[in-house]
């Protein structure tokens, strides 16, 4: 079916708690295991109704942000959501302590019931104000970044329409959208400020509330971090500061050489040839085509998938002005459907939609199959190594989009993907010192990102930037006010795409089959297991990022 025709109505959660009440007394009179699991399959029924409305009313609320049917939807979704999520934990814990659990380890496997036990950790009855409050606050964040007014070029842009200006080849150019979007963080620096420490101080709240210290533990929790923790991240954190930062800054000394540059700034962030960087060509449409006759070519599999998709119109990737900023995959498990949603602006970001967002949707595609729903429950970490590693996968086909200039993009992507480690684990260790410390103020805040920002891109320059060069470059990714603690997932990710980079220069169908592996894996076995597996080093292993390292070194010299 396709999305357009998709019917939404209203979830009744009075509804669907008096449908959960009767699931859990017939769970209850169940003689054996196998009755049990019966009548879980009925509980994926009605949760995957639940669900699907949802996230139809979240499509379409985050693709016109001033929708006044599906604002109110939104509101009424951040309100009923944690009260939802308290009953599902409900069913759960009697799920995790039936007497036939041996049975329904069997069925579901063993990696579910610890998912089951983090969330009981990581939820009670009493948090919901408090979690409701903290939705209306991110919902605010990203409304006031999805709403910008941007005076530029003759025109009103937002974030997402500006971007094309910032990594335009005309260094003025970029320098004065830099300063354009410099002075909107500026303008509304406070109110940034603001719903941030009311997000610390919320979460810091939610978290001793459960009698934690901070909301560290709890954010690893709400994470799901089901077979690691704060001790194996910082150590992947040190490997990437001593093994990896050197090389990252190798590839930005590469890049400003090329750009013919005697010192890098902020403006020239993302910007990898003096004629600008490789843009595709066509229409969004044509793009989309493109990418369609690449993933008919790259497999069976996924020629089946992308039809799936087009047929069904699952894609809403064009930019405007009060679409929300960013993209994202979602799922709508009643259709087996995954969604991308996107803002094109003319950059290869465009074409890295139709690259990492579709890798997100393949694998959801496959997953979706599996009757056993918490197979698709996967970690984060995990998901982000499918879409991480598609865009590897399918650069062959990179002249489609790029023509001539395919060659300068794959060179790209190479050096934006390892560059992007540093950064994201800087994204994360700002995350950690927060919320380890919830009383700092605002100031404090922008001087330890300044700190990191030495440690791991030494190269940055803000010059006298108002609000970047104060440390309020942060203040620019989403995930960190609505998000916490995600943003490891892709550094972890992106460690093992580079190992399929290297895979796949060496046997393609064997990192492909590897690849296939690992996403029809899903969430069945634990991360650290499944990339064993499937023949990758864990990012945890010592000498995993040095490793790495000597591998790419042959594609920089």
């Amino acid at each position: 079916m396709k999305f357009k025709d998709m019917p939404y109505k209203r979830v009744d959660f009075d509804q669907v708690e008096k449908q959960m009440r009767e699931l859990m007394e017939e769970f209850d009179r169940a003689a054996d295991g196998e009755e049990q699991f019966r009548v879980h399959q009925k509980y994926y029924k009605l949760t995957d109704s639940v669900g699907t409305q949802m996230v139809i009313a979240h499509i379409r609320y985050d693709v016109d942000t001033t929708d006044e049917f599906y604002s109110a939807e939104h509101e009424y979704y951040n309100e009923k959501s944690p009260i939802y999520r308290n009953l599902v934990l409900e069913y759960e814990k009697k799920l995790y302590q039936s007497p036939y659990r041996e049975k329904l380890t069997e069925k579901i496997g063993p990696v579910a019931f610890k998912n089951m036990e983090i969330a009981q950790k990581a939820m009670d009855e009493r948090l919901i104000p408090l979690m409701q409050e903290e939705n209306a606050l991110t919902t605010e964040y990203s409304k006031l970044i999805a709403n910008a007014q941007i005076p530029f070029d003759g025109q009103v842009l937002n974030l997402s329409l500006l971007r094309p200006y910032t990594v335009h080849q005309d260094r003025s150019v970029r320098a004065a959208a830099w300063k354009a979007q410099s002075e909107f963080f500026a303008a509304n620096a406070e109110k940034l400020d603001e719903i941030y420490d009311k997000l610390v101080k919320n979460r810091t709240a939610q978290a001793r509330e459960l009698g934690y210290d901070n909301y560290l533990e709890l954010g690893y929790y709400r994470m799901n971090r089901n077979c690691y923790g704060k001790e194996e991240v910082e150590a992947f954190r040190r490997q990437v500061k001593e093994d990896f930062v050197p090389f990252a800054e190798k590839l930005h000394d590469r890049r400003r050489q090329r750009l013919g540059l005697d010192k890098l700034s902020c403006v020239d962030t993302a910007v990898y040839f003096k004629e600008g960087n490789p843009a595709p060509f066509g229409t969004p449409e044509e793009i989309l085509a493109a990418g369609q006759k690449m993933y008919g070519e790259l497999s069976p599999v996924t020629k089946e998938f992308i039809d799936f998709m087009m047929e069904n119109e699952l894609f809403d990737v064009l930019g405007r002005k009060t679409k929300r900023a960013g993209g994202y995959m979602t799922y709508m498990p009643d259709y087996e459907a995954p969604f991308v949603f996107a803002n094109f602006n003319g950059t290869s970001g465009d074409v890295d939609v139709i690259t990492h967002e579709c890798g997100h949707a393949f694998q959801g595609w496959l997953s979706g199959k599996d009757p056993i729903r918490e197979h698709s429950d996967i970690t984060m970490e995990t998901a982000e190594i499918h879409s991480m590693s598609m865009e590897f996968f399918t650069q062959k086909w990179m002249p489609l989009f790029f023509a001539d200039r395919a060659e300068d993009y794959i060179e790209m992507h190479l050096e934006d993907s390892a560059a992007f480690i540093p950064y994201g684990c800087m994204v994360d260790e700002f995350q950690h010192i927060v919320y380890e410390n919830p009383d700092m103020t605002p100031d404090e805040r922008h001087a330890a990102w300044l700190k990191l920002e030495g440690e791991y891109r030494p190269h940055q320059d803000y010059g006298d930037d108002r609000f970047f060069g104060k440390g309020g470059f942060w203040q620019r990714q989403q995930h960190i006010y609505t998000s916490p603690f995600y943003y490891i997932d892709y550094c972890l990710a992106q460690t093992c795409a580079l190992q399929y980079k290297v895979k796949m220069d060496a046997d393609f169908g064997a990192a492909w089959e590897s690849y296939l592996k690992l996403c029809r894996l899903s969430a069945s076995d634990f991360f650290t297991n499944m990339i064993r597996e499937v023949g990758l080093m864990s990012p945890f292993e010592p000498g995993c990022m040095k490793n790495i390292v000597e591998k790419l070194e042959k594609y920089v010299k």
